[in-house]
């Protein structure tokens, strides 16, 4: 019977002992595991000119947010590891903790489950990709009956265009690979959609300009963490990317990267939003 009764408070102690060991490990904070384990863990996928994998040697070595996580892994003296996922997992990805951060839009839906620094990482606007001989500098440029812009339907684009340029030949498409199509065949004489798609599609048409008309629309964009009782890390994040925008650092990372991708940064548009009033 005692043997029973010891081999008993024997399980109890160890699974107990598991226990407090499961929740220790629970406990820890994503500050905390990054300098425990000397890894900075980033989400990517491949989006130029966010992230770029080299096709010869399959390594992430390139795109603004590679620049930005290897910058930061070097500010913690730690190494950068990126970890592949897709925009539509990214989140799942954060919440179990098979990443530490992924450049996301901070979008209200994505901040109910995810945390976000208090600064933008950097602001995208919304561009038009239009014919070379097609006079655009504002809006207003835009806003005529024989001017044709595709855009991809019921998106936030296509209320700005039906908003702002209602004399337009507005031309509705399923998704931004169709609105890209149409200018490609010269059905229309422009599309719309947020700036950095735009610079790979008028890379590989080999024709267009890309405007920002004016008065520019900017949406902001950042890096989402963890959602965690100890927002060390996330308040860190925060002020990094505060002082990499500040400083330039972001708008000339992200000039680095078009000019090693064969775009003018000049003839580019820019991230950071003061700058589109600098001109």
């Amino acid at each position: 019977m005692r043997s029973i009764v010891r081999t008993t408070f024997s399980c109890i102690a160890a699974f107990a002992a598991v226990l407090v060991a499961t929740s220790a490990v629970q406990a820890q904070s994503t500050w905390e595991k990054i300098h425990d384990t000397g890894t900075l863990r980033m989400g990517v996928t491949q989006a130029p000119p966010w992230y770029s994998k080299n096709p010869e040697t399959g390594e992430w070595d390139s795109g603004l947010i590679v620049s930005i996580g290897q910058s930061m892994a070097e500010e913690l003296e730690v190494e950068l590891e990126v970890v592949e996922v897709t925009w539509a997992t990214a989140i799942a990805a954060l919440q179990a903790d098979k990443i530490d951060m992924m450049f996301l839009d901070a979008t209200p839906k994505r901040a109910i489950v995810v945390d976000y620094p208090f600064q933008p990482l950097l602001y995208i606007s919304l561009a038009v990709l239009a014919r070379d001989d097609l006079d655009v500098e504002r809006w207003e440029d835009l806003n005529k009956p024989e001017v044709s812009i595709a855009v991809p339907q019921a998106s936030s684009m296509d209320a700005f265009l039906t908003r702002t340029v209602p004399n337009a030949d507005i031309q509705r498409f399923p998704d931004n690979g169709a609105s890209l199509a149409a200018f490609q065949s010269g059905r229309v004489d422009a599309v719309s959609l947020f700036h950095p798609p735009l610079l790979a599609a008028r890379k590989k048409f080999g024709a267009g300009k890309i405007v920002i008309p004016t008065p520019a629309f900017s949406s902001p964009s950042s890096i989402a963490v963890r959602r965690e009782a100890d927002k060390t890390f996330r308040d860190w994040v925060s002020h990094t990317i505060f002082y990499y925008y500040e400083t330039g650092r972001t708008q000339r990372w992200y000039e680095q990267f078009l000019a090693d991708f064969g775009l003018d940064p000049k003839a580019s548009p820019v991230i950071q939003r003061e700058l589109l009033f600098a001109k």
